[in-house]
């Protein structure tokens, strides 16, 4: 018997070869036992995998392929049997993922493609039926069906399956029109009542879930529910502590106010437009209710966080152009304070409500909506006044706890409406108190008032206060404390005093040049598991000022746990961390804007003895391009994808322009893009493409077309998201953007127009043509390639043909003249447009002869070209005039074109040139037909 794994291994491949699988499976189960080689093992795992595959035992054999797949993630071959396993079966959508990163490490395998091709429609497939099979069963009434289905819920004895399904397919329903109205006209509101008062979790998620879709879209039944159900009880169930219950109420409560406001689906339901529904009361009356969920003891932490979410989203105008901000007066008159016990609350006391790590900061993101909301001094003032009285009411010299709240309402308003928190520092002693609470051997005391540093020192003109009174302090704390919470956050406040100040002040005299010392330290805290999320947060706030030292950057993407122990975080989606983890990594990948040095303007400096900023060795472009590498191997795109998917509230437009500018320095290296591709980075790019500051829109732009330039768009962005990406590139064929923008925008735009005639009426519809015309015309050579070659796709389409064919226009001359250019990329690719313009287009045929003098010339030269792609294009186009017209034809025969179609015609037949051979022949054979000339034994 075999003892070598290697032995065994081309053993098992010789039986497989000869078909005996089961003694293949022997030697490689053999082999397996033996070996301690990890590729080897991966190896083995995958071939024992093919022989159950073989031996059509499909759950083995995607269990081995995932062994494999799990010492080796990009192990194509095992990916790949994974897919045939799982696609046995009957796990499409698993299936589908396997195929679908296959595809993406072989773009061109034609089995990957067809793959991929075949999953998609039978997942369309079973979607669709399983939509039909239960709700179109002839002589089935959807009124039995509704009964029997609450009948199987209600029953408590009724087998799990059997619930699951029913619940499954109520929900369906009441996303239907006409099955909600069946539910609702059936007692069913009353009877998902009682699935809700069963407490059974699952029970309570189906009936909530099937409220939620009655509601959507119907204005009378959604009102008709929020009053049978009552506002009171919604926000009891909301208020629970079960993550999933309490969203998908708050879900139902979102899709109430849809339609109170009117918004959602616009749909006419006969006798609804005859009632008048008094939405304002409803309105008013959910707000009040929710307001009073925020200052609630028996509200759960996640339930205030919905609350706040609510508040959010549907107080605060959604266009400024819309004059009516009462909506916001109004919780300003009747909730400002409530939101303000929130933000004043402290973890740390025992008299803190319940609070996720989210709730204050969601609070403060409130706070700074409705300021942002008003529209005039006197409302601002009116804000102001309602919080300086509620901060003087909490400010008591005898009783500390209360003062310290003060003080934690005035940081959490420096998180929100920043201006207005600046006024509230400069009210009578609040600065003062702050700094002495700095000096207090209460712990408690010294955490809140760093904190509060921390957000004031924001400002210069406070952070000068700060620094004058408050460094000594920090450093103090920094070194005596024993406190980690306190500790990690008075070294981020000497890291932001020294970037608030434009001097390193702080950071520097404390650590004695070494920045590198406090970053080992931070990310020794980002890594303690033991600490607090909330204190490691604070860790991450500080590397993204340190990481503005080149050595200190450098040494991060090195230390592996640290990275992941930030991707982590990132994911918890808090407006502070997303932040400060995208600062951080724009720094490590130095994505940010560096102003270039004019080398006479560095001469005149250095003459004139004035200090010169000279580049980091680190800062070169080696070093950063190995940065990258380290963070895509660490996962930086899987954590930037979550962070996207972060709620409006949270992630801010400063933050989404920072991960823009990190990914648009990920995709620099055409390599890595198919790896960003496949961990989710193109789909993240898309909303940062459409919405955020204008600086972020462009980079997340650049980053889509660096991506559509050269991947496949069907395994980039399947299904309907290719057609998100057009406009953001259509948006960079602009004058005010750059050279490089210009080129690999269209670049994509010429992949996408090649794949369908869909995409390219969507690239006309995005008015993208004048553009790409405007490039046609360029100097420069490559911007010039790639329009024409983007316009050679292009034509292909009806209406972009029409608009050659419409009267008062050059562009058929354009593209006539560019096929006379040196250059031949253009050449191919503009004689590639005439030759199907001519084709699809008889009248263009005629015209093409009367938009220069130079046609007869440049489709000669096209016709005798040493390109043989050009020559064969050139032949096509003149075989196309002269079918369309006899006498256009006759002009071409009249001219020097016959001999050059007779010199073509009579070479020897010869298999790379045949395609041309035969071209020029059938242009001479056409020719006699219309008797124009005679075969040669005729002459």
């Amino acid at each position: 018997q075999m003892e070598d794994p290697i032995q065994l291994k081309e053993e098992g491949n010789k039986y497989f070869q000869a078909s005996n699988y089961e003694k293949a499976l022997q030697s490689y189960t053999q082999a397996i036992k033996l070996n301690k080689d990890k590729e080897l093992q991966a190896v083995l795992y995958r071939n024992r995998a093919a022989c159950f595959l073989k031996k059509e035992e499909y759950a083995k054999a995607a269990s081995d392929a995932s062994r494999a797949i799990d010492i080796n993630a990009s192990d194509i071959k095992a990916l790949y049997r994974r897919s045939q396993a799982l696609e046995k079966l009957g796990k499409l959508d698993q299936a589908f993922k396997d195929a679908q990163k296959c595809a993406t490490l072989e773009p061109r395998n034609k089995n990957f493609q067809e793959t991929l091709r075949r999953l998609g429609a039978n997942i369309q497939e079973k979607v669709n039926a399983g939509k039909q099979s239960w709700i179109h069963r002839p002589g089935f009434s959807t009124d039995s069906r509704v009964q029997k289905m609450f009948e199987i819920l209600l029953d408590e004895n009724s087998d799990k399956e059997k619930r699951e399904k029913a619940a499954n397919n109520l929900i369906v329903l009441g996303r239907e029109e006409a099955g909600a109205e069946r539910i609702f006209q059936n007692n069913g509101v009353n009877l998902l009542l009682q699935l809700i008062e069963t407490k059974n979790p699952e029970l309570i998620l189906a009936a909530v879930r099937t409220l939620s879709g009655m509601c959507t879209g119907h204005k009378a039944r959604a009102t008709a529910i929020l009053h049978y159900l009552g506002i009171d009880s919604i926000c009891m169930w909301m208020s629970v502590d079960n993550e999933e219950i309490s969203l998908a109420v708050c879900n139902l409560l979102q899709s109430i106010t849809d339609c109170l406001l009117g918004q959602g689906k616009e749909e006419h339901h006969g006798k609804e437009e005859a009632l008048v529904l008094d939405t304002k009361k409803d309105l008013r009356m959910i707000t009040m209710r929710l307001l009073d969920m925020l200052v609630s003891k028996k509200v759960s932490g996640q339930g205030r966080d919905r609350a706040l979410n609510l508040l959010n989203k549907n107080i605060p105008r959604k266009d400024l152009k819309d004059h009516d901000n009462s909506r916001s007066i109004f919780v300003i008159d009747n909730g400002l304070k409530k939101i303000l016990k929130v933000v004043g609350q402290i973890p740390e006391m025992p008299d803190c409500l319940p609070l996720t790590e989210n709730t204050q900061l969601t609070a403060s993101v409130l706070l700074n909506k409705l300021y942002d909301d008003l529209r005039c001094d006197p409302e601002r003032d009116n804000y102001r006044v309602i919080c300086e009285e509620y901060i003087k009411s909490k400010i008591d010299p005898q009783d500390m706890d209360k003062t310290l709240h003060a003080v934690q309402i005035v940081s959490g308003v420096l998180q929100g409406p920043f201006d207005l928190g600046n006024k509230l520092l400069g009210m009578k002693g609040v600065m003062e108190m702050m700094v002495a609470l700095c000096g207090s051997e209460r712990e408690i005391d010294q955490l809140v008032a760093v904190e509060a540093l921390i957000h004031a020192s924001t400002k210069l003109s406070r952070a000068t206060f700060i620094i004058t009174n408050g460094v000594t302090l920090l450093k103090e704390i920094y070194k005596k404390t024993k406190n980690e919470k306190i500790k990690i956050r008075a070294l981020v406040g000497l890291c932001k005093l020294g970037s608030a100040g434009g001097t390193d002040y702080g950071l520097r005299q404390f650590a004695e040049g070494s920045t590198e010392k406090l970053a080992k330290q931070c990310r020794k805290w980002l890594c303690n598991n033991s600490i607090d999320a909330r204190t490691r947060k604070w860790a991450v706030e500080g590397l993204s000022y340190l990481t503005l030292d080149a050595d200190v950057k450098d040494d991060f993407v090195e230390d592996e746990p640290a990275l992941k122990a930030m991707f982590d975080l990132a994911k918890a989606s808090d407006k502070t961390i997303l932040y400060s983890v995208a600062s951080a990594l724009v720094n490590c990948t130095n994505s940010y804007d560096t102003k270039e040095l004019v080398p006479e303007l560095v001469q005149l400096a250095k003459f004139s003895k004035q200090h010169v900023p000279e580049e980091h060795p680190k800062d070169k472009k080696d070093f950063v391009v190995k940065r990258v590498k380290r963070l895509l191997k660490a996962g930086v795109v899987s954590a930037l994808a979550c962070m996207v998917k972060a709620d409006s509230a949270i992630l801010t437009d400063q933050s989404k322009e920072l991960i823009a500018r990190v990914f648009l320095a990920l995709c620099e290296d055409p390599k890595d893009r198919g790896t960003i591709v496949a961990q989710g980075g193109g789909k993240a790019l898309i909303p940062l493409a459409v919405e955020g500051t204008d600086v972020g829109k462009i980079k997340a732009s650049h980053a889509l077309a660096k991506i559509a330039a050269i991947s496949n768009p069907d395994i980039a962005f399947p299904g309907e998201r290719v057609y998100e990406v057009v406009r953001p590139l259509v948006s960079l064929l602009n004058t005010e953007r750059d050279g490089l923008q210009n080129y690999e925008a269209l670049l994509g735009l010429t992949n996408f127009s090649g794949r369908s005639d869909k995409l390219r009426l969507k690239i006309v519809k995005e008015k993208a043509l004048p553009d790409i015309e405007n490039y046609m015309f360029e100097n420069h050579d490559q911007l010039r390639q790639a329009a024409t070659e983007c316009m050679c796709n292009l034509v292909v389409n009806k209406e972009v043909q029409e608009r050659f064919v419409a009267d008062g226009n050059d562009r058929l001359k354009l593209v006539v003249l560019l096929c006379g250019e040196d250059d031949e990329k253009v050449q191919v690719a503009a004689a590639g447009a005439l030759a199907m313009l001519t084709a699809a287009q008889k009248k263009l045929c005629s015209k093409m002869t009367q938009v220069t003098t130079q046609w007869l010339e440049i489709l000669q030269r096209l016709c005798l070209h040493d390109n043989m792609e050009i020559q064969h294009r050139g032949l096509v186009i003149a075989f196309n005039l002269i079918s369309a017209d006899k006498e256009l034809a006759k002009k071409l025969v009249e001219s020097e074109l016959l001999e050059i179609l007779t010199y073509v015609g009579k070479q020897e037949d010869h298999p790379k040139k045949q395609h041309i051979i035969g071209v020029a022949r059938d242009c001479l054979t056409k020719c006699m037909d219309y008797e124009l000339i005679k075969p040669l034994s005729q002459a």
